[in-house]
């Protein structure tokens, strides 16, 4: 390990034997006496059972005060490399160096014994950090304030709802002084405001402290603001160790879907056809294919289209419906608002571009309904063509998250005295 490197990966792999012959379990009687008659025939049949590599020949190395993201689909292996880190599970291969204590917040659960009161939890964690009653002592009133507990305080944690329990855990994992802080997706079970305070404490101990963070999060938002690197997983191999600007760019591009949105037999639209949507692409500020747009950064929506020489090509007009969650409409995308009608174009497929310099919406999915009309008819209306998925980003380029929970965009603003 090098002078500064507090953590040290190095061929690490995890495998799992899946059992094929597994019987799904029953929630009713009936079901469960079936599931049982199977599992007996199943004793006389040779057991199957599938090799599954949730990590594979993973290594990197971490040095003291970096602020590490983990960032990668369901399934990537994130959490299994955190529960390696975090000697609660032992890898199948490879080995890890670890310097310095590491408090770890991977499940509401972890960590804390339900019977015990929040207060005791708080001294019994202390005490498997290795901290003494005298130093868990100092920081008590600081956990307890950061926690917003202090009424439920002796009251058995399995009696907490899953908000407070994160916040417990959380406020002990931060404030007991380890030199490592490993955080999984759990923050998520917290409301908005907690999350930010979460956030903020976290790059408070990594930047004023000099603590070593580990972030899991799908928001990418989240990891823009807190993490200077970024570790990007796939199908359990590490893709990409750089810097954040430049992982998170590489992992929207990919995706298991098709990027490209066929439309070209769909049968639910209007229109007399003399030009018809065949396909939608997204693609990034420069160029790049992706399945999902992201807060603060550009987007181009790219539409194959088809005209039929039969008709007069002239006039075309196109526009884009956004609708939110709910199916309210809350913007729309038009070349005759932007005066850019195309005044005369050719029969055969031909594309047309839509940029949008930096995406206004909040993290979320949204519904495309698309629309065009040539010389003032309707050529071709599909309601609901497609979804865009949009990743939470930092729309304001100041490092701080956007307060989500007040309406679906934001708008580029300044003050002044």
């Amino acid at each position: 390990m090098s002078g500064n490197s507090i953590i040290k990966v190095e061929g690490l792999s995890k495998q799992y034997m899946l059992n094929k012959n597994a019987v799904e379990k029953s929630d009713t009687l009936y079901g469960s006496f079936l599931s049982g008659l199977k599992n007996v025939k199943n004793i006389a049949r040779k057991k199957e059972t599938e090799e599954f590599w949730a990590l594979k020949d993973v290594s990197f190395e971490i040095q003291a005060g970096d602020r590490v993201g983990i960032i990668g689909r369901n399934g990537a292996g994130k959490s299994t490399l955190l529960k390696i880190l975090s000697r609660i599970t032992p890898p199948t291969t490879g080995r890890i160096e670890v310097t310095g204590r590491v408090a770890s917040l991977l499940e509401v659960g972890t960590g804390f014994h339900g019977d015990l009161s929040g207060r005791e939890n708080i001294y019994l964690n202390g005490s498997i950090l290795g901290m003494t009653k005298q130093e868990i002592n100092r920081k008590f009133d600081e956990i307890v304030a950061f926690a917003e507990v202090e009424r439920f305080l002796d009251t058995p944690v399995k009696r907490y709802s899953s908000g407070m329990y994160v916040r417990l855990a959380f406020a002990v994992a931060a404030h007991l002084e380890p030199e490592i802080l490993i955080v999984d997706e759990v923050l998520a079970v917290g409301d908005i405001a907690f999350q930010k305070k979460c956030i903020g404490k976290m790059k408070d101990v990594s930047t004023n402290e000099g603590r070593t963070i580990l972030f899991v999060s799908h928001n990418m938002a989240a990891i823009q603001n807190i993490c200077d690197k970024c570790i990007y997983m796939k199908n359990g191999q590490l893709i990409d160790y750089n810097a954040t600007e430049l992982v998170i760019p590489k992992y929207l591009m990919s995706s298991q879907a098709s990027s490209t949105i066929v439309l070209a037999d769909r049968t639910d639209r209007m229109g007399n056809g003399a030009v018809r949507f065949q396909s939608i692409v997204y693609k990034d500020a420069v160029g790049n294919v992706i399945n999902n747009a992201q807060c603060g950064s550009a987007l181009n929506i790219v539409f194959t289209m088809l005209a039929d020489p039969k008709f007069d090509l002239s006039y075309l007009n196109v526009s884009v419906g956004i609708d939110d969650e709910n199916g309210q409409r809350i913007t729309q995308l038009n070349n005759n608002n932007t005066n850019q009608v195309f005044e005369k174009f050719n029969a055969g497929t031909f594309v047309v571009n839509i940029h949008i310099p930096v995406v206004p919406l909040k993290g979320g999915t949204y519904t495309i309904a698309i629309f065009a009309s040539v010389n003032g008819e309707v050529a071709d209306w599909i309601q609901e063509a497609t979804v865009l998925p949009v990743e939470a980003g930092d729309f304001f380029k100041t490092g701080k998250l956007p307060e989500e929970s007040q309406g679906n965009f934001y708008i580029n603003h300044s003050f002044s005295m």
